[in-house]
């Protein structure tokens, strides 16, 4: 179950979020081998003065329109994986919403499986002890 987590301004509309999380969802599911269903999206929306996002890191020129992605999931996709997912959303944005592609950052935070539960208060994808 990868949870996503997107930080953009507070400027975006509702429509702009929504076809940011489908690309999102779309390129796991291309890339990363997420089931069909397995969706969790939270959007953060701040003030300008609220995300402090280096405009020059790396020689990537970011404009004020950056978004951060963060998504975290079951460790053990391989680094190929990875960056053809990282390549899935930002083309898929730049497609879809005209996003620069030096304006996603995305991270990937890799869990154990025994650190998710769905519900009901169980680790439902630990072993059992």
């Amino acid at each position: 179950m990868p949870l996503v987590r997107i930080d953009l301004h507070a400027a975006t509309t509702s429509a702009f979020r929504a076809t940011v999380g489908d690309v999102v969802y779309d390129a796991m599911r291309a890339t990363l081998n997420v089931p069909e269903d397995d969706r969790f999206q939270i959007f953060h929306q701040h003030a300008s003065t609220e995300l402090m996002l280096d405009a020059t890191y790396l020689g990537i020129e970011r404009s004020e329109e950056c978004l951060v992605i963060q998504v975290t999931l079951n460790a053990g996709r391989t680094v190929a994986m990875k960056q053809a997912f990282y390549k899935a959303v930002a083309d898929g944005l730049h497609a879809r919403l005209d996003v620069r592609r030096e304006d996603v950052v995305i991270n990937l935070v890799e869990v154990a499986k025994e650190n998710w539960s769905f519900g009901n208060g169980i680790a439902q994808y630990a072993d059992p002890a």
